[in-house]
C-alpha cells in the first residue's frame, strides 16, 4: 500500500512530444514501463525513464520508512502526465532587419506509482465522493 511520486520540472522537452511518451506507459505495470522506455525511439523517453526509476526509487525508500514490503514487480503507473513549463521565448534575424520569435518550450513531468490496492482504494474513493 505505497504511493510514491516523482517529478521532473523545467525540461527542455516540448509538452507534446513529452505527452506522446507518457501516454504509452499510462496503466502499466513500472518495470514494464521502463523496458518500453529503453527502446522507445522518441527523445523525451530517456528523461521519463529516469523519472519513473526515482519514482521506484522513492517507492522502496518509503516502504523502508514505514517498515513494510514492497515488491517492484507490483507498482502501477497510476498516474502520469505532462504540464506546460515556462516558454523561453528568442529571436532569430531575417531578411532586411526583421526578427522571427523562436519558442524554446519546457515541460513538467509527474509520475505517481502505487501498489494496485492502493489504486483499488482510491477509485472507490472517487466513486464514494460522487
Amino acid at each position: 500500500m505505497v504511493e510514491s511520486i516523482a517529478r521532473v520540472r523545467h525540461i527542455r522537452v516540448t509538452p507534446m512530444k513529452a505527452r506522446r511518451v507518457v501516454n504509452m506507459i499510462r496503466g502499466k505495470q513500472a518495470q514494464e514501463a521502463l523496458a518500453i522506455l529503453k527502446f522507445a525511439p522518441q527523445g523525451a523517453s530517456e528523461p521519463v525513464y529516469k523519472l519513473v526509476a526515482s519514482a521506484i526509487a522513492n517507492a522502496r525508500v518509503k516502504a523502508e520508512a514505514s517498515n513494510s514490503f514492497l515488491d517492484e514487480q507490483d507498482l502501477i503507473i497510476s498516474q502520469a502526465f505532462v504540464d506546460d513549463g515556462a516558454t523561453l521565448k528568442r529571436f532569430q534575424p531575417r531578411a532586411q532587419g526583421r526578427a522571427f520569435q523562436i519558442l524554446k518550450r519546457t515541460s513538467h513531468i509527474t509520475v505517481v506509482l502505487a501498489t494496485p490496492d492502493h489504486v483499488v482504494e482510491a477509485k472507490a474513493d472517487k466513486a464514494g465522493k460522487k
